[in-house]
């Protein structure tokens, strides 16, 4: 702790946890401690440098609920990212490789938390909390479930079918083909509905790319017919083919699916 404004941060401990606040905004402490704006902004920023509060931005403080044992203090995940968009009265939704992890795709852990949202692009810091921010357009926000949190935080996932989706549409940026082709057979084999599921979404939420490589899996699959001619009457008429796996090398013998303009080989099927 701050030896030089101990009392000050005693007074502003003592401020928070009697008013319940997880927040500060700039302004809230000059009349209830009787400090100058500067005393105010001083203030926040030494206790913010020292690690006791987290800054959101410029403005704009997490605090805990009381003094933290040890002089450090960050927030959780769930409250640095939401604290973030509602402050940007923006919409989010958790994806990626939490949902990867999440769903039991993938068991690495993330060091991270990856969230389309319509506001906020780029990478943010909250505390120790890790933030990838993927602005998107408003459409693509859906495809959702709310989990409540231990600390009464309502967070919003994205599905496991949405996440599905994802893992084929967004590949490049997650890393996740061809493993996403395995997560998808897996779960067809658990819930004779997400194969609807993954139509609905990959029509809503993907591009050409996704539902080509969507139709072609679920073909391979055996999925119903009628389901299938639902996918590919979404299909705009293409004269390329495109790889079922873009990163890797292209391959001499690549199989050839003209009904939805992919090619293949053996490698998607591992």
């Amino acid at each position: 702790m701050v030896t030089s404004l101990q009392k000050l941060e005693t007074q502003f401990f003592a401020f928070i946890q009697a008013r319940n606040l997880t927040s500060i905004k700039t302004g809230d402490l000059t009349e209830a401690l009787g400090l100058t704006q500067e005393q105010e902004r001083e203030l926040l920023s030494r206790l913010s440098r020292s690690g006791l509060i987290a800054r959101v931005r410029r403005g704009l403080y997490l605090v805990p609920p009381r003094v933290p044992p040890g002089g450090k203090w960050s927030p959780s995940e769930a409250l640095a990212l939401t604290t973030l968009i509602e402050d940007q009265n923006s919409k989010y939704q958790v994806c990626g490789p939490n949902t990867f992890y999440r769903y039991g795709w993938d068991d690495q852990v993330p060091n991270r938390v990856y969230a389309y949202n319509n506001k906020i692009s780029g990478e943010r810091k909250i505390g120790s909390v890790l933030l990838t921010l993927i602005k998107v357009a408003d459409e693509r926000l859906g495809g959702t479930e709310t989990v409540k949190t231990p600390e009464g935080i309502d967070l919003i996932y994205s599905s496991k079918a949405r996440s599905l989706i994802d893992a084929v549409y967004d590949w490049s940026r997650f890393n996740s083909l061809p493993r996403a082709y395995d997560w998808i057979r897996i779960e067809l084999t658990r819930d004779d509905k997400l194969p609807s599921e993954l139509i609905d979404l990959a029509i809503r939420y993907g591009n050409q790319g996704t539902m080509r490589r969507i139709g072609y899996l679920l073909e391979e699959q055996k999925i119903q017919k009628s389901l299938l001619r639902k996918l590919e009457n979404e299909l705009k008429p293409s004269s390329s083919f495109i790889p079922m796996i873009p990163s890797f090398p292209k391959s001499g013998k690549m199989k050839i699916i003209k009904r939805w303009g992919v090619k293949d080989d053996k490698a998607s099927k591992s």
